[in-house]
């Protein structure tokens, strides 16, 4: 090859590459975001409490959180676009103390919750009976015990009236009473001769000694033992109930306040199935029966069903008393009845102070329902008790319900590291507390019931639940009670002690990081931050824009779990 030619080979391959390099590659398209939410009013609760205006998803997580102006860069070909129309955004609520299963189950069975008067339980449960011929044992409840006064003692013979040949057996609202036909009662082996239980009280006529029909506290296992067990399917049934309502009301974690291992077959069963769309933490339950001998059965509840999913059996429920209305709340004073109780203490002392720090020292998150001073107090002591023999493990127990209090333990609170676990929509003056209550404390005690302003004051981390099915599972209408004191469907109310009065912000705070960080989880959901996980609802009103005696009626549009629609429809915002 002669050196012309090689040369001119030589620039042909140089003109090639430099052709070749010259191109402009033009990139694929970015898919970006799955959804990217524009133009809201987004409180991320975030430590600094900041508001945004956007929020961008990807696979379930938080990957934007700012200004309109930021979110272009997320927003690509595959990105659904939702216009907020600036609406308020905010991260799911969570509840600290619910009962999700025995709830649904009760709105299928006997329902008498919502009702306020004896003429319409005697129509729900005439209707129920001849309308479930079939059914065994006629269950449910949810009947006041204000529409019967003072102690919340119904009578057998109104049942008997409507169901004389089948067992009747139905629960007060609270749970803390059963009302029994005398057919449930022959059944269940209950006269005059019957000795109360330690832990509970057969309520009985004053002049002949047999029971009337009301069984107060641990007297209610006396009948229910003998009520046929609930399905596998009918538990799930009640789940998929409760988690429809929740997701409707913007929730999409909770604490199950009282789980056996049928209520961890359901939520198990639910998640295998993919129906689960909750994050569950669950308080398995603590028989007062027995001793120290079952944490053994409870680290091994926990190692079955702790499996890194969706339920997370890491907490253990301790009932302390039962409820001012009956008495039986365990109380350091007298109640101001004949007989000069001081309610009824579950769990003595003595016990708690040897089991709480041995459930500590394994792990567990410990759950109290203390109502009463007294049981707040041994609570309290048996948790220091934990600190001293094990230290500070971070195991964040809690104390739920705390509705009467001896101020001096306000503090403790803070000082132990304890959450206070408020219902809070119990706060204010209605019947159970105005003719049930404080006629039998007094009008001095009664000024330490829910001291929620008093417990954020002195830093203590305070969390709300709901009790659901006790009182409605609603976040908003229980938001507006802790902010006014008032019944948040009555705004003519006189507030009920409204030095207790929280701030909006405070309300939020509870039901959203606070309820996460007693859930544990505070690093994966309960603000909107990048990282976390897309649990979020959108608002139809901005609570910060609107008289507190109006936030009950704001209503919740689209609750996204892990970035899924699960309830509501992003097209129709």
């Amino acid at each position: 090859m002669n050196k012309f030619i090689r040369s001119a080979t030589i620039a042909s391959v140089i003109a090639v590459l430099i052709s070749a390099c010259s191109k402009t590659e033009v990139p694929a398209e970015s898919p970006g975001a799955d959804i990217a939410f524009t133009n809201g009013r987004i409180y991320t609760v975030d430590a600094d409490r900041t508001w945004a205006e956007a929020v961008a998803i990807s696979g379930g997580q938080i990957v934007y959180v700012g200004s309109n102006a930021g979110i272009d860069e997320h927003v690509g070909s595959h990105t659904k676009v939702v216009d907020l129309k600036g609406r308020m955004m905010l991260p799911a609520f969570q509840d600290s103390h619910i009962h999700p299963i025995g709830g649904g189950i009760e709105a299928s069975a006997c329902d008498l919750n919502g009702l306020n008067d004896l003429a319409a339980y005697r129509s729900v449960i005439g209707e129920y009976a001849a309308a479930n011929p079939d059914v065994e044992w006629i269950t449910g409840g949810g009947w006041a015990m204000s529409v019967f006064g003072p102690g919340g003692a119904p009578s057998r013979t109104i049942i008997d009236e409507l169901v004389p040949d089948r067992p009747v057996f139905l629960s007060s609202q609270d749970g803390h009473t059963g009302w029994a036909n005398s057919r449930a009662l022959e059944i269940a082996g209950i006269n005059k001769d019957t000795p109360d239980p330690v832990d509970g009280r057969i309520d009985r006529d004053p002049q002949t000694g047999e029971a009337i029909g009301s069984l107060q506290e641990g007297a209610m296992s006396l009948v229910a033992r003998h009520v046929p067990a609930d399905s596998p399917a009918t538990r799930q049934q009640g789940l998929i109930y409760a988690q429809n309502m929740l997701h409707g009301f913007g929730i999409t974690s909770i604490q199950d306040a009282s789980a056996r291992r049928e209520s961890l077959e359901a939520y198990a069963a639910l998640e295998r199935s993919g129906q689960l769309k909750l994050r569950v933490v669950a308080s398995l339950w603590w028989e007062r029966d027995r001793g120290a001998e079952q944490v053994e059965d409870l680290l091994a509840l926990r190692e079955e069903f702790n499996k890194g999913g969706l339920l997370r059996p890491t907490t253990v429920k301790i009932m302390m008393d039962g409820v001012m209305e009956n008495y039986t709340a365990a109380m350091l004073e007298p109640y101001l009845i004949p007989s000069g109780s001081r309610g009824i203490p579950m769990v003595q002392p003595d016990v708690l102070d040897q089991v709480v720090p041995l459930l500590d020292k394994q792990g567990f998150q410990v759950h109290f329902h203390s109502i009463g001073d007294a049981a707040i107090r041994y609570a309290l002591d048996a948790i220091e008790e934990a600190s001293l023999e094990n230290g500070q493990l971070g195991n964040r127990h809690h104390i739920s319900h705390i509705q009467m209090w001896d101020p001096a333990d306000i503090p403790r609170f803070q000082e132990l590291g304890v959450v206070a676990n408020f219902q809070p929509v119990w706060a204010y003056a209605d019947d159970y507390v105005t003719e049930l209550t404080i006629p039998f404390i007094g009008e001095e005690r009664a000024r330490w019931m829910y001291p929620i302003k008093s417990v954020q004051d002195t830093g203590a981390v305070i969390a709300f639940g709901s009790d659901w099915s006790v009182s409605t599972a609603n976040p908003l209408p229980q938001m507006e009670t802790a902010v006014t004191r008032k019944d948040a469907t009555d705004d003519s109310d006189t507030a009920f002690i409204p030095e207790e009065r929280i701030d909006l912000e405070t309300a939020i705070v509870a039901f959203t990081i606070n309820a996460a960080f007693v859930n544990k989880q505070e690093d994966e959901t309960g603000s909107i931050e990048i990282g976390k996980l897309a649990d979020l609802i959108v608002l139809d009103q901005n609570l910060f824009e609107i008289d507190p005696d109006d936030i009950s009626e704001a209503k919740v549009l689209l609750t996204l779990f892990g970035g899924e629609a699960v309830y509501g429809d992003m097209s129709t915002l």
